[in-house]
């Protein structure tokens, strides 16, 4: 699907709109751009992009209200650009129904393999597995068996819950609040130190070294992300 994937850029910066534009149709991704939230809307609709990328600072709407009018009505892949220092605004816009986000100024290959990543996603979205493989670790969802190099491990209900959402959004950023309410509730959702203490126990039991993880990432100042290759750097 990434040849040939329809690609809808929204940026006022001309420099970013124009470099975006020729390092992605010369990768075979037909590309759309705008200069404008609204702008970026109308695209939307008449064009139907595969993937959306829109900077968060636009001269109209803003990039957190175009990503909550088009998640209202749409499934597609939305990755938000922002500037240094918009770690408040990356999460609102996650939290209006962003996958992903990029801090300016980004390489090219990362986000060619972020755009992989989501059209990936987006590809199986619907399959159903009931089996999940990642690198050394096998998880039977039937079963909430989970086994690490063909060895089981225990995990407490909670654990198991908590894995299971960030396998289940595999390679998207996942912020604190979107976390704690999915695995524990309503009630929890100003309660990240709890989010840090079950994420350091459950890396315990699945990483290899712990510190330096490579299943549960932290994006700072976000939330975490799963590495569905169990690499990192992926």
């Amino acid at each position: 699907m990434a040849q040939g994937a329809r690609i809808l850029v929204v940026d006022d910066e001309p420099q970013i709109r124009r470099s975006l534009q020729v390092n992605l149709e010369n990768r075979g991704y037909a590309v759309e751009t705008a200069v404008s939230g609204e702008e970026a809307l109308r695209s939307f609709t008449y064009r139907r992009p595969d993937v959306v990328i829109v900077d968060l600072l636009l001269p109209d709407i803003g990039g957190v209200e175009v990503t909550r009018r088009i998640r209202s009505s749409a499934t597609v892949p939305i990755i938000v650009l922002s500037a240094i220092g918009d770690e408040s605004k990356k999460v609102e816009a996650l939290e209006s129904g962003a996958d992903d986000y990029m801090t300016k100024p980004f390489g090219t290959e990362e986000l060619l393999a972020r755009i992989r990543s989501v059209l990936r996603r987006a590809a199986g979205a619907h399959s159903a597995r009931p089996v999940f493989i990642a690198g050394r670790m096998c998880v039977n969802f039937d079963r909430r068996e989970v086994l690490l190099d063909d060895q089981p491990v225990k995990l407490t209900p909670t654990e198991y819950d908590l894995l299971k959402y960030l396998i289940e959004h595999a390679g998207k950023v996942l912020t604190h609040r979107m976390i704690l309410q999915a695995v524990w509730g309503q009630g929890y959702l100003d309660q990240a130190q709890y989010l840090r203490v079950f994420i350091g126990q459950l890396r315990k039991k699945i990483e290899l070294v712990p510190a330096r993880p490579s299943f549960i990432v932290t994006d700072p100042g976000v939330g975490y992300r799963f590495c569905q290759d169990g690499d990192a750097s992926s």
